[in-house]
């Protein structure tokens, strides 16, 4: 249930956003997230605004102080008090991954885990991109992590294909094909 209304709210947002050019949907991304650090790094703030006890305008008089703070956008801020007039605050973390999933996939873009035995370098990033973005045939953005269980190489997942390039992911192919002989 969350996730859909994450969604229904995400998608009224970039709907709102694509029509306008201002503040435009990288700058909303961007102004939703550094609110969601304030929010997240202040116990009180999330208590006030989270809290059935505080009255709406009171809430929303705290998001605009803090809007004028960090600079929101009017179009930002009004998806804020929007949100919190619903009393749907609670999920804005859902709602800023679900938008960011939107445009994506409005624009063409595909989203991709890349999980690696070890950090990778940048240039080797970008490597991995565009090798994921030519498989692929769209533009594809990488979110790379790491995991030490994989001994070497990569393994990216798009949606539900998944590429094995690692020492484990081998080593379990040649398993496989040692005890079928």
């Amino acid at each position: 249930m969350a996730g859909a209304l994450a969604n229904r709210y995400a998608s009224a947002l970039v709907d709102v956003v694509s029509r306008t050019p201002v503040p435009g949907p990288e700058k909303t991304a961007a102004e939703l997230a550094a609110f969601l650090a304030a929010f997240h790094a202040s116990l009180d703030l999330r208590n006030v605004l989270l809290s059935p006890a505080v009255a709406p305008d009171k809430k929303k008089a705290v998001i605009l102080a803090l809007g004028a703070r960090i600079g929101l956008s009017g179009t930002t801020a009004n998806f804020l008090r929007v949100v919190t007039d619903h009393r749907r605050l609670g999920l804005l973390d859902e709602m800023l991954a679900a938008f960011q999933a939107l445009l994506d996939e409005r624009h063409g873009i595909l989203r991709a885990d890349v999980a690696s035995a070890q950090p990778v370098q940048e240039d080797l990033q970008s490597a991995l991109a565009a090798g994921l973005s030519r498989v692929t045939g769209k533009q594809v953005r990488p979110r790379f992590t790491v995991d030490p269980a994989l001994l070497g190489g990569v393994v990216a997942r798009i949606g539900s294909t998944i590429y094995d390039g690692s020492v484990r992911g081998r080593l379990h192919v040649l398993g496989r094909r040692l005890a079928a002989e």
